[in-house]
């Protein structure tokens, strides 16, 4: 199962590659992926129905109780078979359909189908929710396209919205779900239900969650706007996949609450008034795609009720309308792409004759839709008597309540009215309009359709297997009164066949009277509903930052400072114990570095410069470095001095696009007092926080742990041992954190770059002014990006003297640190500062000639190493980030011992120096554009002259 999920992830993520060498045939590939998944799953099938399972466990953080467990189970098959099943053949209908951005939405497609076989498979609560918005967030990205089309935006926004908010919804259920049952594991909450109160309002959070999900009103208006996307990702997603996730929830979890209250209350109310409601909505439709929309509402509305009822029978037939819709609707879904694409429209209004035109795509479409209205022999005319069988004889819980089974026929006959609706609307009449002028479609193009359809029929006459896969589910539940229910195809003449025909004539009759049927009352608009809410939330998010965002940093800083020091720091001096007496200082060399630290902190107060202010914060910094050293961590005094020297070059460059001093004009003296007291106040918090929890600790300090295991991993450095084994997960979400920044950063930094500016001379083309140390040939690289009197022509030869040496000393740190001071993060850092000295005095194009693979492929393989080397020892049955010793024995050089966590430090090393080059890039654009523009008459002169004016 692991493997499964491992797949169709580097599947995915290589698919643009195998795209532009494949073509099209790039959906094959892909489609190859599902399709063994629905082979492994038959190999497994035999245990499985017999009532066995399989279950896997990837220990995370085992200390934490975080463990990626996964179970295939009767209903883990059956869906598993749906998701895998209906997108291979998704996936190779693409091939048809899709023109442009191939690789791109072959990818996603694959990724989503990975989400969707992880969430079936999730036997922990948390995995199942990691999945649930893994789905979500493929959705928003196939819905939203590449972002060019408005509707599409506003389409894939809300299906974000909706479908995010009932997750969290969900996911609070689901904790106090897993408190109440002392377990997180959804077997182990299945096997010993919980009771209580707080499982009611568990059920009624998990509930909302899975409605929005699966699109039960009123929270259903997500999926009609959702039909903006292709057809294939309607087809898949909005009726085979995503939108059963809630369906899937309910199914897995009803066996467990079904007895809960208020679970069966919900279940049936929601899911049959979303029946109903959902099918008139769809009988009204023009378009069919919104048709087969409303369509899919009104069946998974009574999927929910079906499977969320509690009984054997209504399990029994909501596992087998599982199926029955999953082959109906997307087969639906996929003859409409058909049309659209052959005709060039949707609308029933338009289209005649389509039948005559494509009469295989008719036959299959229409055999689909009969599946869809309940017509023997077929899949869902299995579902249908098995459901009314279900309200009529199935247990005490809904036997006997006559209403039930009066929404049950209303709702089936006006799902056999829409059912013949697309049918007539779609290849009804003569050919004529845009169906006259259609070529008829390619046999691989409909080929999915008659499968899925075709399947329909096979599950519909070999009802015995159907009822194997379907029995094995329902089998959780005890039999009814009458004993268990058995799926046919012919039980004799009851009260049951007498529904499904009274169904079957009742929607003929609508169907052929629609035109005269009065106007049912108008349902609320729940599109006007979301709308009116959106607006409502960007008013009110006007009308408070309006008061809250002034647009000073100060200000900011002062209220967050503030809240600091009045809400934790009143905690702090109610309950917290005297800190008794500590030393004042361990080392004379501590006072003078404290009088140089606070000297230069009270002097940036003072600067009026910004980069005097800017060298002053730097003296605090390596104050504080040198405070480390005379306290015996030279790790961290190396790190501190490196990353203050990184700090000051990055904004010395970020200064040059800034005034030289600081915003003009005096700041009142009350307003001084203010922010001076918000700093003291959080300098004696801070202060005062270290010396009571020194002071509060009673157990041993974890330091004694770690220094006992260090021989371990190999090393004699405790803080790179720290780093690279006992917190290598910590340090692997930070260095992620770090190129996410990054790349944040760089995206705002070139906001509003339109180019790098021009590179000429001065106004008119004038040479600039002759240096005695100016090149006089531009043989370096980079030549023509800097004025001459900016270039020296003795430091760029000294920089290229030196550059190597450095390059030396970072290796030296990155291999020794796990003996000694450096590692990965340090030796990255000095890296940095030999590319970005040969920025300085060489420019962009010299930076090019140190360096020639992109600064994103330098970051993004440094955190692929990083992970990669994490995770390989789970193939040897280790644990995740897990380092081994090794000692090799090569003829030349003798014993090399080396610990495998020096890749993880290689590739924490690569990704700090992609980071540095990424940002230097960005930086490089802007300050080529501003030197250009102050070498001319550019906006930069433009500044610099209405700053002096002022």
């Amino acid at each position: 199962m692991l493997f499964l999920l491992a797949a169709h992830a580097a599947v995915a993520a290589s698919l643009p590659w195998w795209q532009r060498r494949l073509g099209r045939t790039v959906w094959v590939v892909a489609a190859l992926v599902p399709l063994a998944a629905v082979v492994w799953a038959g190999t497994r099938a035999a245990r499985v129905l017999d009532g066995g399972d399989y279950r896997e466990s990837l220990s995370w953080a085992p200390s934490l109780g975080l463990t990626v467990d996964l179970r295939l189970d009767a209903l883990s098959l059956l869906m598993l078979w749906i998701v895998a099943g209906v997108g291979a053949l998704v996936l190779l209908y693409c091939r048809y359909y899709v023109e442009r951005d191939t690789g791109r939405l072959a990818a996603v497609l694959l990724a989503f189908a990975g989400a969707m076989t992880g969430l079936v498979l999730a036997d922990n609560v948390f995995v199942l929710y990691v999945f649930w918005e893994l789905t979500t967030v493929a959705s928003f990205v196939l819905i939203a396209g590449r972002g060019d089309d408005r509707e599409e935006r506003r389409a894939a926004r809300q299906a974000l919205l909706v479908t995010t908010a009932g997750g969290l919804v969900m996911l609070l259920g689901l904790i106090l779900l897993g408190r109440a049952a002392g377990t997180y594991r959804i077997s182990g909450i299945l096997a010993d239900p919980p009771q209580g109160g707080a499982v009611s309002a568990a059920v009624v959070l998990v509930l909302i969650g899975a409605f929005a999900k699966s699109a039960q009103m009123p929270l259903h208006g997500w999926l009609p706007a959702a039909m903006v996307a292709p057809t294939p990702v309607s087809a898949y997603l909005h009726a085979a996949a995503m939108v059963k996730a809630g369906v899937y929830l309910i199914a897995r979890l009803a066996p467990a609450l079904a007895e809960t209250a208020p679970w069966r209350p919900m279940v049936l109310a929601v899911g049959l008034t979303t029946m109903v409601a959902a099918a008139w909505r769809a009988l009204r439709a023009t378009d069919l795609k919104l048709l087969l929309a409303y369509g899919t509402i009104s069946e998974l509305g009574l999927l929910v009720a079906l499977l969320g009822a509690g009984t054997r029978t209504a399990a029994l037939a909501g596992a087998v309308m599982l199926l029955a819709h999953a082959a109906f609707k997307a087969a639906l879904f996929l003859s409409v792409g058909i049309l659209d694409r052959q005709t060039g429209t949707r609308d029933v209004r338009e289209l005649s004759g389509a039948g005559r035109r494509m009469p295989v795509l008719f036959a299959a479409s229409a055999l689909a839709a009969a599946s869809m209205a309940g017509i023997p022999p077929l899949v869902g005319y299995l579902g249908k008597e098995a459901y009314f069988e279900a309200f009529l004889h199935g247990g005490s819980h809904l036997a006997g309540h006559g209403w039930l089974t009066a929404v049950l026929v209303a709702g089936s006959a006006l799902t056999v009215a829409y059912a013949a609706r697309f049918v007539q609307g779609a290849f009804g009449g003569r050919p004529g309009g845009p169906v006259a002028r259609a070529e008829r479609p390619e046999a691989g193009f409909v080929a999915p359709v008659a499968v899925l359809a075709g399947a329909g029929l096979a599950l519909g006459v070999g009802y015995a297997g159907t009822a194997a896969l379907a029995g094995a589910y329902a089998d959780a539940y005890p039999p009814g009164p009458d004993g268990p229910y058995e799926l046919s195809l012919w039980h004799g003449l009851t009260p049951v066949l007498g529904l499904s025909a009274l169904t079957l004539t009742l929607g003929a009759l609508v169907h052929l009277g629609r035109r005269s049927l009065p106007v049912a009352p108008r349902l609320p608009d729940v599109q006007r509903a979301y709308d009116r809410t959106v607006a409502a939330a960007d008013r009110l998010a006007v009308a408070v930052t309006r008061h809250t965002q002034v647009g000073s940093v100060p200000v900011y800083l002062t209220v967050l400072l503030a809240t600091v020091v009045l809400v934790p720091g009143t905690a702090l001096l109610a309950g917290a114990s005297p800190p008794g007496s500590p030393p004042a200082w361990w080392s004379p060399l501590e006072t003078i570095l404290a009088v140089v630290v606070l000297t230069a902190a009270a002097a940036v107060v003072g600067s009026r410069h910004r980069l005097t202010g800017l060298l002053l914060t730097g003296a605090v910094g390596y104050g504080v470095a040198g405070v480390f050293l005379v306290r015996g961590a030279p790790d961290l005094a190396l790190t501190q001095f490196l990353v203050e020297t990184m700090t000051l070059v990055v904004v010395v460059l970020v200064l040059r696009r800034m005034p030289a001093r600081f915003s003009p004009g005096r700041t009142a003296a009350r307003v001084r007092l203010v922010r001076a007291a918000a700093a003291g106040a959080v300098g004696i918090l801070v202060t005062w926080f270290t010396l009571v929890a020194s002071a509060a600790r009673t157990a041993p300090a974890v330091s004694s742990g770690y220094a006992e295991r260090m021989k371990e991993t190999g090393g004699d450095n405790i803080v790179n041992t720290i780093i690279v084994d006992f917190r290598a997960l910590d340090t692997l979400g930070e260095i992620s954190v770090l190129l996410v920044t990054a790349v944040g950063a760089v995206s705002l930094i070139r906001v509003g770059v339109r180019g790098p500016g021009r590179t000429s001379g001065g106004p008119g083309g004038t040479a600039p002014t002759a240096h005695w140390d100016e090149p006089a040939r531009t043989w370096l690289p980079g030549a023509p990006e800097r004025p001459g009197g900016e270039r020296s022509l003795l430091l760029e030869v000294v920089t290229r003297l030196v550059f190597p040496s450095i390059l030396v000393l970072s290796l030296f740190l990155l291999f020794s640190g796990h003996y000694g001071p450096g590692g990965g993060f340090a030796g990255g850092l000095v890296a940095s500062q030999a590319f970005v000295l040969r920025y300085l005095v060489g420019g962009r194009a010299d930076l090019r000639a140190a360096v020639r693979a992109p600064a994103s492929a330098v970051a993004g393989s440094g955190l692929l190493l990083a992970a990669v080397a994490g995770t390989v020892p789970l193939l040897f049955g280790g644990t995740l980030l897990e380092s081994t010793v090794v000692t090799l024995h090569p003829p030349v050089l003798g014993t090399v011992k080396f610990a495998t966590s020096v890749f993880f430090d290689i590739g924490v090393y690569l990704l700090v120096v992609g980071v540095v080059l990424k940002l230097l890039s960005a930086l490089g654009v802007s300050l080529g554009r501003d030197m250009a523009e102050a070498d001319g008459a550019g906006p930069a002169d433009d500044g610099a002259t209405a700053e002096g004016a002022r």
